[in-house]
C-alpha cells in the first residue's frame, strides 16, 4: 500500500450536520481544514437514513427536509475550500507537542494542529427484527431514504421511537395502509409526534411483535402477535425502527476518556487530549442535550479553542463573522 500524506491545520472527524458547520466555521478562522468520513457521502447520519425527514430543531427554519439542511451545509462548507477524504475511516491517532497525526484504514497519514470529532453516534448498525432474517431487501428495510418505493403499499413499521413515528407520519400519504407495531403501550417518541400519528390513517398496535414474515419472492403479509392471539396483516414492505448498537470504533483506542457511548468534554469542547476536541451527539457533559441545533453551537466553541491549541497567539473569540474589518 501506498502512503499519502496530508496537512491541515484543523481535522474534522465525521462529516454530519456539526461536521460540516465546523468546516465552515473554521475557515471562517482562517484555517486549512480538512474532513474525514467512513460514509461515501456527506450529510452523516441524515444522507444515509433521513434525507425525506422534516427536521423542527433548527433555527430560522421552521420545518426543513434533512436532503435541504445537509445542502445548504454543503454549500456553506464550501467556503472553507475543505479536503474531503470520504469513504475512509481514521484508525490510529497520536498527539504529540506540536500536532496530531492521523492515519486512515487506507493508508492515508493526515498530520494536524488539532483534531475536531464530530462523529455522531459512532459506528452504527441496526438492532435486527428477529423474525425477519433472509428478508433485507425483500421487503424489509431498516431505513427510509425515499418515501415514492412506498406509494401504494400495504406498510408495516416496527418500533415505538422517533424514527418508527417519523416514518409513519410521513408514509400514511403515500401508502395504501400504514400499521404501526410496538411491544409496549408507552412509547419514545416526541409526545407532539405521537399525537400526530394517532390522529392520522396509521393503525397502532401495541403488546405486539412480529412472528413472522411470509411471501414467495417479496414480502406479501406478517403475522403480529397481540397478547398471544395471531393476526395477520398484508404487508408488502416492512420498516423496522428498532435503534442501533452504536460503536465508539478506534477511538476508544486513541486515549481519550469516554463513557464508552460518548466522548466526556469540557466546556471548551476539549477531550482528555490537549489538541482533541468534539462536538455534537458523540459529547458527554453534565445537562448535555443532543440536538442537531446543540450541536452548531459546540462546533463554534470547539473551533475557537482549538484555534489557540493551533496558534496560542490567537484569541479564542475573534469577533462576529457580522461585523467588518
Amino acid at each position: 500500500m501506498t502512503q499519502t500524506t496530508a496537512a491541515a491545520d484543523l481535522l474534522i472527524i465525521g462529516a454530519g450536520p456539526t461536521g460540516l458547520y465546523a468546516a465552515y466555521y473554521a475557515g471562517f478562522r482562517g484555517h486549512h481544514v480538512a474532513v474525514v468520513d467512513s460514509l461515501p457521502e456527506l450529510g452523516g447520519q441524515i444522507t444515509a437514513m433521513y434525507p425525506e425527514k422534516q427536521i423542527l430543531d433548527v433555527a430560522g427554519f421552521p420545518s426543513v427536509k434533512g436532503r435541504d439542511l445537509v445542502e445548504g451545509l454543503v454549500a456553506q462548507a464550501a467556503t472553507a475550500k475543505p479536503d474531503y477524504f470520504l469513504d475512509r475511516t481514521a484508525r490510529d491517532l497520536v498527539e504529540d507537542d506540536d500536532g496530531v497525526t492521523v492515519t486512515l484504514d487506507d493508508g492515508t497519514v493526515i498530520r494536524a494542529g488539532a483534531v475536531l470529532i464530530t462523529a455522531g453516534i459512532g459506528r452504527f448498525t441496526p438492532r435486527p427484527l428477529p423474525a425477519g432474517e433472509g428478508w433485507l431487501g425483500r421487503g424489509l428495510e431498516f431505513f427510509v431514504p425515499s418515501f415514492a418505493p412506498y406509494a401504494g403499499k400495504d406498510v408495516v413499521i416496527v418500533g415505538g421511537g422517533d424514527s418508527a413515528f417519523d416514518w409513519a407520519l410521513h408514509l400514511e400519504p403515500v401508502a395504501a395502509s400504514v400499521t404501526l407495531v410496538h411491544r409496549r403501550d408507552a412509547f419514545r417518541a416526541h409526545e407532539r409526534t405521537v399525537e400526530e400519528v394517532r390522529a392520522s390513517r396509521t393503525r397502532i398496535v401495541t403488546r405486539a411483535e412480529v412472528a413472522a414474515l411470509r411471501g414467495a419472492e417479496h414480502l406479501e403479509e406478517v403475522d403480529v402477535v397481540v397478547d398471544g392471539e395471531t393476526t395477520t396483516l398484508p404487508c408488502q414492505a416492512l420498516v423496522a425502527a428498532l435503534g442501533f448498537v452504536a460503536d465508539l470504533g478506534p477511538i476508544q483506542q486513541w486515549g481519550i476518556e469516554t463513557d464508552r457511548r460518548h466522548i466526556v468534554v469540557d466546556s471548551s469542547m476539549r477531550t482528555s487530549l490537549r489538541r482533541v476536541f468534539a462536538a455534537g451527539d458523540i459529547t458527554e457533559y453534565p445537562g448535555k442535550v443532543r440536538l442537531i441545533a446543540v450541536g452548531f453551537g459546540e462546533a463554534a466553541t470547539a473551533v475557537n479553542n482549538a484555534t489557540v491549541a493551533i496558534d496560542p497567539s490567537a484569541k479564542v473569540f475573534p469577533g462576529h463573522s457580522s461585523e467588518g474589518n
